[in-house]
């Protein structure tokens, strides 16, 4: 019990250390569209090269900074339209949109008109402060319409696809700790269209909730204690991927994606620490690959941090 206590800790003060990194700066946005500015980054920094990591191949990545807004920070989760487009969200209560751009061989090469504007609250208005506005999660429903799950005070809303503000809808009954909520959200097409996933970040604890049933627990996500539940997203087959990440002083951000079947067996997993380009990964959508294969985006949140990045990493996985 005691070597256990000292892990909690430990893992606490590390998190603490990681929330008192400088913040940003920066002139702030006069209006919805920005100008986004890409960068290219390799997934491994000490081979350039690299793209092979595993079944896993490496299909470009960039580091985001807005030039003349100081909101492209915070980007929690992220969804892609069937028209290209990314949709993320932030830990501000920010909308972020852009069109994803591919080079000539099919790797991620940039973005372009982009533009982050608020979520409004039930009311219409502005959500508020940060114990409001702390969007985690997003998942687009089969009619268009998008919900966003929410730490601090934890609750998923409903932003209805003819638009107009957005009403509360089922979330998990749990006591969750204020920054360890449902930060992993996602549709649950094996349930029906109106179905999600929500999951818990420190417990693992994974729901399924509909429209009109209350939130039902399937039970924990395999992770290391030091772990966090991070992100969701069901595969085609009816499998599901997650995202579980750790942070420590000494080892820095760690992720895994993990994927596992339609019998909840787990079939691959990618991890990406140190030398490996990682940082504070929150984010993951699927799309289709070549070949049967698939297509995984990851996205990290930089905290408000000038000693972080928020970066977009396209991985291809082949069957």
């Amino acid at each position: 019990m005691i070597r256990r206590a000292l892990i909690v800790a430990f893992v606490l003060l590390a998190t603490a250390c990681a929330d008192r990194s400088p913040r940003t700066a920066g002139p702030v946005q006069a209006g919805p569209w920005v100008n986004v500015v890409t960068e290219p980054v390799a997934a491994d920094p000490t081979q350039p090269d690299r793209t092979a990591f595993g079944r896993f191949r490496y299909a470009g990545g960039l580091a985001l900074t807005a030039t003349d807004s100081n909101r492209l920070h915070g980007l929690s989760d992220i969804r892609v339209l069937q028209d290209g487009r990314l949709l993320g969200v932030t830990d501000e209560g920010d909308l972020f949109e852009a069109r994803l751009k591919w080079d000539g061989e099919g790797r991620l090469a940039g973005l372009d008109r982009a533009r982050i504007t608020a979520l409004p609250g039930p009311g219409g208005g502005p959500l508020g402060g940060k114990l409001e506005a702390d969007a985690e999660g997003l998942a687009l429903l089969a009619d268009g319409s998008r919900l966003v799950s929410f730490e601090q005070r934890h609750r998923i809303l409903l932003y209805p696809a003819r638009g107009g503000p957005p009403r509360p809808v089922n979330s998990p009954e749990a006591a969750f700790p204020p920054n360890g909520g449902l930060e992993a959200l996602s549709t649950d097409p094996a349930r029906g269209p109106e179905a999600w996933l929500a999951g818990g970040e420190e417990s693992g604890e994974l729901w399924t909730c509909t429209l009109r049933t209350p939130c039902r627990s399937l039970g924990t996500l395999p992770k290391p204690f030091e772990f966090g539940l991070v992100a969701v997203t069901p595969l085609p087959d009816g499998g599901l991927a997650y995202v579980i990440r750790a942070w420590d002083p000494l080892r820095g951000s760690r992720i895994a994606l993990i994927l596992r079947n339609a019998a909840g067996v787990e079939f691959d997993r990618l991890e990406l620490g140190r030398p490996l380009t990682t940082d504070n990964f929150e984010g993951v959508e699927v799309l289709p690959g070549k070949e049967g294969g698939l297509r995984f985006l990851l996205a990290s949140d930089d905290n408000f941090s000038t000693e972080q990045r928020t970066l977009l990493l396209a991985f291809d996985w082949t069957p």
